[in-house]
C-alpha cells in the first residue's frame, strides 16, 4: 500500500508542476486572466494532495485500511474536483461544455475533505506514551 501512495503521489506531484507550466505559459495567449487563475487553483490542491499521499505513504502510524481509505479518496477527489477545474478553465478551448459537468467540482472537493477527516480521526485515535 505504501508503493501506491508513493507512486499516485509522485505521479499527481509530477502532472501539478507539468500543468503548472502549461497554466502559466501555455494557457495565458489561449483565455482570460480569470480562467488561469481557475486553472491555478485545480494546480494548487492537486499539489497539496500530491504532499499528502507522500507523506501518509510514509507514516508508521497509520494501518493499511486507512491508508487505502485515504489513497481512493485523494484519487478520486483529485479527478473530480482538479479535473473538472481544468475542464471548465479550458471550456473555450473545447467542443464540450465543461459547465455542464461542473457539479462534480464540489463533490471532489468533498473526498478530498473526506481524506483530511480520515486523517484527523485517526490521529485523534493514537494513544499518547505520557
Amino acid at each position: 500500500m505504501n508503493k501506491r501512495l508513493l507512486i499516485l503521489g509522485s505521479i499527481l506531484g509530477f502532472l501539478s508542476v507539468a500543468f503548472g507550466a502549461f497554466g502559466a505559459h501555455g494557457l495565458k495567449a489561449l483565455v482570460s486572466a480569470e480562467a488561469v487563475a481557475t486553472f491555478e487553483t485545480g494546480v494548487r490542491y492537486q499539489m497539496y494532495h500530491a504532499i499528502l499521499l507522500l507523506i501518509v505513504g510514509g507514516l508508521q502510524l497509520l494501518n493499511k485500511q486507512t491508508k487505502n481509505l485515504i489513497f481512493y479518496l485523494v484519487l478520486i477527489g483529485v479527478v473530480l474536483f482538479s479535473g473538472s477545474i481544468y475542464g471548465l478553465a479550458t471550456n473555450t478551448l473545447t467542443a464540450f461544455n465543461f459547465k455542464s459537468i461542473g457539479f462534480v467540482t464540489p463533490i471532489g472537493g468533498l473526498f478530498l475533505l473526506g481524506s483530511w477527516v480520515v486523517l484527523i480521526i485517526n490521529f485523534l485515535k493514537i494513544k499518547q506514551n505520557n
